[in-house]
């Protein structure tokens, strides 16, 4: 290896008796440790500047370089957001680390040996845009080095600072320190041993929904080659959608709805502001939200029509909808509720009286609240999907179904639940909080295998989707025979 404080060195600190990497970006040098499997890991290395001050709605602006060596042994800050509400904190783990400094990246390598030339997978975190982190520990990057991929975490403004739409702000703050890390990626990732030509993004629910903007967004054109969207379809919000969360949030705070207002506010009441909003939110129902917006420095058209032609792996779980039902209560209620269920899903999914007759037949033990909810799944993620799959691509696209059941009772194979078993790190404590003890093993096996699959070669081990017929299941025939063929529905050609 080369001498301390250049790309690849290992001569720096031990820590019993391990060496400690380190690599040299654009902005110093930064030291890491040794992982598992003799992987190098970066945690917590700025891409861009502390988004605070004038900052606070601002573009992403450049990181400041350092002298000497930077420690990047641990997770940097996590952004601003307010925490989830029970029942979902005891399902979903979500960890917050104080700071500024929240616009950092995590870098898991096999070979941090410049010009090692290794694929890299970035990974872009759910959590509705407004929760969520790098941190979380299902995302810990070490299968993926010990497969030889370089794997990449980041984090990115939330809620009202990364998606409130205001009229003296731009648009979509997320999305530009996403692109932001990106280009980080671009820029620094030859030092990490991975090729920048050999980028694919991937994430999960928002993730996935900004994955879908990346596709159409200019400015990320040419930072990644293929693309993974899990339980997430492009989507653009109406901007008077949005703009009502800030205007609550004023009323609320009896101040302007504006950037200037909203940024002489104190972070801690800005954000009991947003958490008295979002409590009338509902993904599976609509209302005002914080969302991505058509916008022409960002998103400027349609993100399915003006998606980029890259490979694409694309799929969602069976039951999506029960994480957000199950746990309140919210499928019991439904089902009392009978055929008014049925009829007002039909309505909001915008589905015909054949496509319920079609999950009729497909889950003939199903009450109102599951056919209800694989309506809306349709509307939310399986349409929108398939149409970014069919839509005169010359890439192939790749769908897949997660079918799996959690063993949480009520859960059944529902929204998030197949991240263990992408990031084959079914052995951290926080999976079993969704899935549920004896996890198989074998199943975290295939998947992350074929995620590895698609990020080397581009086919993740199946025939790529024709606009008919079903998705791969992940799951096992029993759970197929269980399911009742629903993945056979998907052989409708979408219009």
């Amino acid at each position: 290896m080369s001498a301390a404080g250049e790309s690849g060195s290992r001569e720096g600190d031990r820590d019993g008796g391990l060496p400690r990497p380190r690599a040299r970006t654009a902005h110093g040098v930064v030291e890491g440790r040794t992982g598992a499997h003799g992987t190098a890991v970066f945690r917590g290395i700025p891409y861009a500047a502390p988004p605070v001050g004038a900052l606070r709605f601002a573009a992403p602006a450049p990181p400041a370089a350092w002298d000497g060596v930077r420690d990047a042994g641990a997770y940097g800050p996590t952004a601003p957001k307010v925490p989830y509400p029970d029942p979902f904190a005891t399902l979903l783990p979500d960890p917050q680390i104080p700071g500024d400094d929240c616009l950092n990246v995590n870098v898991w390598t096999p070979d941090a040996t410049p010009g090692a030339g290794l694929p890299v997978m970035v990974w872009i975190h759910g959590g509705a845009l407004t929760r969520g982190s790098s941190a979380v520990p299902v995302y810990d990057g070490s299968a993926f080095a010990r497969d030889g991929v370089v794997l990449v975490s980041f984090n990115y403004r939330l809620g009202v600072l990364g998606y409130g739409l205001f009229p003296d702000a731009p648009a979509n703050r997320g999305l530009l320190d996403q692109i932001a890390a990106l280009e980080w990626v671009r820029d620094n990732i030859e030092a990490f041993g991975g090729d920048p030509a050999r980028v694919t993004v991937f994430g999960e629910s928002a993730g996935a929904i900004s994955i879908g903007a990346l596709l159409a967004a200019p400015k990320a054109a040419g930072l990644f080659a293929r693309a993974v969207l899990q339980s997430g379809a492009p989507e653009v919000l109406p901007r008077d959608r949005v703009r009502t969360m800030v205007r609550r949030m004023a009323s609320l705070l009896k101040v302007p709805a504006t950037a200037g207002a909203f940024a002489a506010v104190s972070l801690p009441d800005l954000l009991a502001a947003q958490a008295a909003v979002l409590r009338r939110s509902n993904p599976l129902i609509g209302g005002p939200a914080f969302g991505l917006v058509a916008d022409p420095a960002t998103v400027p058209a349609d993100p399915v029509e003006a998606a980029a032609d890259v490979p694409l792996l694309l799929g969602w779980t069976t039951e999506e909808y029960r994480l957000w039902l199950a746990p309140t209560g919210g499928m019991r209620l439904l089902d009392r509720l009978g055929p008014l269920t049925v009829a007002l899903a039909r309505f909001r999914s915008g589905k015909d009286p054949v496509a319920v007759r079609e999950w009729r037949a497909a889950l003939p033990a199903a009450g109102p609240a599951d056919l209800a909810g694989q309506l809306l799944t349709d509307r939310l993620l399986r349409d929108p999907l398939r149409r970014l799959a069919g839509s005169g691509r010359a890439e192939p696209s790749f769908l897949y179904e997660f079918a799996w059941p959690s063993g949480v009772p009520g859960l059944g194979a529902c929204h998030a639940l197949e991240l263990g078993f992408v990031f084959d790190t079914l052995g951290v404590p926080e999976a079993s909080w969704l899935a549920g003890p004896d996890t198989p093993q074998p199943l975290a096996d295939e998947m992350h295998a074929a995620w590895v699959r698609f990020a080397v070669t581009g086919d993740p081990g199946w025939a790529p989707w024709n606009g008919s017929g079903p998705p791969k299941v992940f799951g096992g025939p029993e759970r197929e025979r269980e399911a009742g063929e629903v993945p056979e529905l998907t052989r409708r050609v979408l219009p």
